[in-house]
């Protein structure tokens, strides 16, 4: 029989041997979970532990869908599902379904009617949405005059430094998710796993995902990565593998920053179009991968710093696979890349871990010169903001970021990292005011949720 657990304790599997040796822990917003095993198994443990959340994403996902809809057909999550069958399953490699099988068998073993169409959905939603814009595109170019889709929006803030640059010549790296509140507040789960083949991994994510799904993750090997997506970006490529796939097997089987490039870039899709950012902590070598569908840079080094906060940087990629130039105007994005040169510059040989936590709160805009949450500083905050330039959407549209994370070399190597779930600065958002003051978004009433003050708290894989 299973209880659910007083927060902060742990409750640990003990209904059948599918669940030995895995546990779920509850800790200042995060929702931890231990699996261990075979592909089956790490997946029938992963929908058991996480039957609650996965059935709440699902919920956001298909109000999100309704919404862009235009609430006009009450079916367009079941066409995304079958589509997500039809497109991305196929592609999927056999260790992978057999652990998305398994999280659909984990949650109907917990009282769950979730299907596996539910459970691969979820779990492909970053590839299902580049398919979306890819479609649009096609529809766009058959149908003269029709609308253009907008590319991929504009999401997260991120650096890694080592050498010169850091306090103590090692790699420290940062991130934090920009995302919809909604979505957002489900960015919460931290999966540490143990497979059966391939390294020992950390990862935050979503739950139900077999991927990080925002992208922060070391493995035992010493590997360390994260991306911030590429604004404006429009491709896909329906016989390429799903980001979600690519991503966890360079996590899972990476011993170097080669490995982690050619996971990324072998039958790439194009989906999640990203700047990722990589550390090993065995030779603190750091490198980034901007990786689009026609283009894929690799640079690295064995000194200085990186950032990254949605701008593509190489003018070839910007100029064949995004819809516009975002470096040629002020907005959300080349206002945070300007931040991030300010404090790399002012930084420089002291950067730790101490200093990666503030500056994924930071709400200094580089532009105006002034302090004060909104999206041009590196800690966005949506809901506040009011300049139509500015946002992916209306004005005042609950998004930002919604969590963030901070690891070195020394805790790559021990497998932990620190974590603060709710804006990174630690200021509180609470729906109920929200929506009273802006019921242009009422549709998410039954799927916004508070995020509260949380604290850094020192997240460690089970060893």
């Amino acid at each position: 029989m299973v209880c659910y657990m007083i927060a902060g304790l742990v409750l640990h599997g003990g209904k059948g041997p599918r669940l030995a040796g895995s546990y779920r822990q509850e800790r200042a917003g995060w929702v931890t979970v231990h699996l261990a095993g075979s592909p089956e198994t790490i997946g029938f443990q992963h929908g058991y532990w996480l039957k609650p959340e996965i059935e709440a994403m699902l919920k956001v996902e298909r109000v999100y869908s309704a919404h862009d809809a235009g609430f006009k057909d009450p079916n367009s999550f079941t066409k995304e599902r079958a589509e997500a069958m039809q497109l991305l399953w196929p592609k999927v490699p056999t260790e992978y379904k057999q652990e998305l099988r398994g999280i659909a068998e984990g949650v109907r073993a917990h009282g769950s009617r979730l299907t596996l169409a539910d459970v691969v959905i979820n779990a492909m939603s970053s590839d299902y949405g580049y398919y979306r814009g890819y479609h649009q595109a096609l529809v766009a170019k058959a149908k003269k005059g029709a609308p253009k889709t907008s590319g991929a929006a504009d999401h997260c803030s991120a650096f890694i430094a080592t050498g010169s640059a850091t306090k103590d010549g090692e790699i420290v790296m940062g991130h934090n998710c920009w995302s919809g509140y909604a979505d957002g507040s489900h960015n919460n789960i931290i999966l540490d796993i143990s497979p059966s083949h391939g390294k020992h991994i950390l990862m935050d994510s979503f739950p139900g995902h077999i991927d990080s799904g925002d992208d922060f993750a070391v493995n035992s090997a010493g590997i360390m990565l994260t991306e911030t997506t590429i604004d404006s970006y429009v491709g896909f490529d329906p016989k390429g593998v799903p980001e979600a796939v690519r991503m966890r097997e360079a996590i899972q089987y990476s011993d170097n920053l080669t490995d982690v490039e050619r996971w990324f870039t072998e039958k790439n899709n194009g989906a999640y179009a990203n700047m990722w950012l990589i550390g090993d902590a065995k030779t603190n070598e750091i490198a980034s991968l901007e990786l689009g569908l026609k283009n894929a840079i690799f640079h690295r080094s064995s000194d200085g710093t990186i950032t990254s906060c949605n701008c593509p940087i190489d003018a070839k990629l910007t100029a064949e696979e995004c819809q516009r130039d975002v470096k040629t105007s002020s907005n959300m994005c080349s206002d945070r890349q300007g931040r991030w040169a300010q404090l790399m510059a002012r930084d420089k040989g002291k950067i730790d871990a101490e200093l990666g936590k503030a500056y994924l709160g930071d709400h200094h805009d580089a532009v105006l010169g002034k302090d004060g949450p909104s999206l041009s500083d590196l800690c966005g905050h949506g809901d506040v903001e009011s300049r139509k330039d500015h946002c992916d959407g209306p004005v005042f549209t609950p998004m930002g970021s919604v969590q963030g994370k901070v690891v070195t070399s020394k805790l790559a190597r021990n497998l932990s990292f620190w974590a603060r779930m709710g804006h990174p600065c630690g200021e509180p958002f609470y729906a109920a005011p929200f929506l009273k003051s802006h019921a242009e978004f009422a549709w998410e009433k039954s799927i916004l949720s508070d995020m509260p003050t949380q604290p850094w708290v020192l997240v460690k894989a089970a060893r």
